[in-house]
């Protein structure tokens, strides 16, 4: 009975089944229509995306691509000279013929190994680019061929979009059905960047290597083939061991892809870089130092991309003065003013200097050693503690405006506030000294004991109105011996310094001038900040004080004999790290800063990476103060002498006339009373007595 219900049950399922199966005529019409209207409307969805993808690039102009690029932008000094050259257009477009076969294979293999197989886009290498761009969501990812890259230093933005991508591909597209691939070769291999603003193979082989590209050998092909990626980070004028390495991978992809052979491989992985001994013939590279520091300035300051100033034509005028520059330059140049290396690392310095009149820097250079476009500037990019020649903007120059004056005595002995304790730098002691001797020896006790007593705030205002920055942990007595935690830059300083002698205005520094087009169009104008940071009389008190450290204190290498210096020496001294246990005497950092009546001066020296092999053991800021000596002479020879110039109804305070001015009487008296001193928890302290 159960057997024959099951199989009523199989029986009814099977013809449910197959009425459900059968459909009537007007179903079967139906899916037909339905079927036919999807496959229409795809078809169509194609024709439209087909033809108007056809027609957008049949409509694109491409004929751009055999144009040389726009003309140089040159700069010019303070007197409207012509001094340097950025960019040179001349190109000197190089027929394919001309460039050697191993250096058009260099290029394929490293930057478009399928070039003659695709059509402009290489869709293997786009799917695997998207796969990743997708997964990061910034569409970063390579997979740009040669043609791509042309139509990208061409005709697009450096944007990373989708759609900047799609744009490429569509002038890709359109080049490789226009031009042959030779013709693209060509083009890409004369209009391409490669570094240390050189465009074009000819002028790349001209720079790097002093030579014609046809005479390019597979070593320097491979080498200029590997700056393509990266030209900044692959420079060898910046890193020669990363320039190798990136030179012997081209190598390894030439021999994987069957441009050289195993013997010539062998023989030219091993081969050295020989980079270009003589000097260029032209403008390109002349003032090096400074027109980097141009091209920072109109970056930062003006909005310029680095591609707009190398290939705008623009013509930039500068607050140059080569008077000053080529001096600089010159001791820049010469291992006889500065400290001795080591074989890994010499001492780097950075100087610049200032008309504080206007704030126009006259000459700048941010490194010793080989030039390379737009290395790191240590006369404007640098953080490091200023030690003591922060002491005049955080301490003195607040003090005189609270009321201390140079007479007044300072405490100079044992301290110590809240667990900090200074020690002078030949550690000992004086009981009490004048400002006018604080400032003179640069004692550190009398300095910290002052901003102790004028309040960290007082200080800090005064320093941020000269331009100084400080970071929000800033907030300790140490500043007064230039303790901050970031640090500042010889640009800095100068700046800062450059209101003493200018009647307590600041103008803020600047090199450009103006920018204008080849038809003189003014595109942007310098119109310089200027800072009331201190008093005129202040000012000019503080020059006479920093004027007696060069006459009779530590700054007195800096001395220009009958011409008046002011100026301040600071160093830095090691970390109390274990790395540097054991070493009794040594810097990290040395400073000096310093004035003429005409212009203001900072300079900074040490090593990049200071360590226990690699630290100065000079006394104080002696070679920048030779440096600064050195430079100034030479910068000022043609140059009459004057005198700091008081400000109207100034009255010099008794304490800054020459020694020997008191009586011994009343010199005694004052050391009398003022060595009454007030103990309140645990600060030393005075009544405020001046001399």
């Amino acid at each position: 009975m159960v057997k024959e219900n099951l199989n009523k049950i199989k029986n009814t399922l099977i013809k449910n089944t197959l009425i459900n199966k059968i459909k009537t005529p007007r179903q079967k019409l139906a899916k037909k229509i339905t079927l036919r209207n999807v496959i229409i409307l795809f078809s169509l969805i194609f024709l439209l995306g087909f033809g108007g993808s056809f027609y957008y690039i049949h409509s694109l102009d491409i004929s751009k691509i055999l144009t040389p690029l726009p003309q140089p932008t040159y700069i010019y000094d303070k007197d409207g000279n012509k001094i340097s050259q950025l960019s040179s257009s001349r190109i000197v477009p190089l027929d394919l013929e001309q460039i050697p076969k191993h250096t058009q294979d260099a290029i394929i293999a490293t930057e478009d190994k399928r070039f003659y197989d695709h059509q402009g886009v290489d869709l293997r290498a786009i799917m695997r680019a998207l796969t990743r761009d997708l997964k990061s969501g910034d569409f970063s990812e390579g997979g740009s061929t040669i043609s791509q890259q042309l139509v990208k230093n061409v005709f697009l933005t450096a944007e990373k979009t989708l759609s900047r991508k799609l744009k490429e591909a569509a002038y890709a597209i359109k080049i490789e059905s226009t031009l042959s691939k030779e013709e693209i070769l060509e083009a890409y291999l004369n209009q391409i960047y490669f570094g240390e603003g050189r465009w074009g193979i000819q002028e790349a082989a001209r720079y790097y290597f002093g030579k014609d590209a046809s005479d390019l050998k597979l070593e320097e092909s491979a080498l200029l083939a590997g700056l393509l990626k990266a030209p900044n980070v692959y420079s060898p004028l910046k890193d020669r061991e990363l320039a190798l390495k990136r030179r012997n991978i081209v190598l390894t992809l030439m021999k994987e892809q069957g441009y050289i052979s195993e013997t010539e491989y062998s023989q030219t992985i091993v081969a050295p870089i020989a980079l270009r001994k003589k000097p260029l013939d032209d403008l390109s590279g002349k003032y090096a130092p400074y027109v980097d520091y141009v091209l920072e300035e109109g970056i930062n300051r003006y909005g310029f991309t680095e591609e707009q100033i190398l290939t705008g034509g623009l013509q930039i005028y500068t607050q140059l003065d080569p008077t000053v520059q080529d001096p600089l330059e010159k001791v820049y140049k010469d291992d006889n003013y500065f400290p001795q290396g080591t074989e890994e690392q010499i001492v780097q310095s950075g100087m610049v200097i200032i008309d504080h009149k206007t704030g126009g820097i006259r000459g700048l250079v941010g490194y010793r050693g080989e030039s390379a476009f737009r290395q790191f500037n240590r006369a404007s990019q640098l953080k490091r503690q200023p030690g003591s020649v922060l002491k005049p903007l955080i301490v003195y120059g607040p003090a005189l405006e609270e009321g201390y004056t140079p007479g007044t005595y300072l405490y100079d002995g044992p301290l110590d506030i809240d667990g900090y304790s200074p020690r002078n730098w030949d550690n000992n002691y004086r009981d009490w000294v004048t400002m006018v001797e604080a400032v003179e020896q640069s004692w550190n006790v009398p300095a910290v004991w002052l901003l102790d007593q004028i309040g960290i705030d007082t200080g800090k205002v005064f320093a941020q109105r000269a331009g100084i920055p400080f970071a929000p942990e800033d907030n300790y007595l140490s500043l007064a011996l230039g303790g901050m935690t970031v640090g500042i830059s010889p640009l800095d300083l100068a700046q800062a310094y450059s209101a003493f002698p200018n009647q307590g205005v600041m103008m803020e520094a600047h090199a450009i001038t103006k920018i204008t087009t080849t038809d003189g169009h003014i595109l942007c104008e310098a119109e310089p900040d200027s800072v009331q940071v201190t008093d005129p009389h202040h000012a000019h008190t503080m020059t006479l004080l920093l004027k007696n450290a060069v006459e009779n204190g530590t700054a007195h290498r800096a001395s220009l004999g009958e011409r008046p210096v002011a100026g301040k020496t600071g160093s830095v001294e090691l970390p109390p790290t274990e790395e540097f246990a054991g070493i009794s005497k040594g810097q990290k950092d040395v400073w000096f800063v310093g004035y003429t009546p005409e212009l203001t001066g900072a300079i900074w020296m040490g090593y990049d990476h200071t360590d226990r092999n690699h630290y100065l053991t000079t006394a104080g800021g002696a070679e920048s103060a030779l440096v600064f000596r050195q430079v100034f002479s030479e910068a000022l020879a043609s140059v009459p002498t004057t005198e700091f110039i008081a400000p109207e109804g100034y009255v010099m305070d008794y304490a800054l006339y020459p020694k020997g001015y008191w009586d011994d009487l009343l010199k005694e008296k004052i050391i009398e009373i003022s060595t009454k001193r007030i103990a309140i928890s645990g600060r030393i302290g005075t009544s405020g007595i001046t001399g």
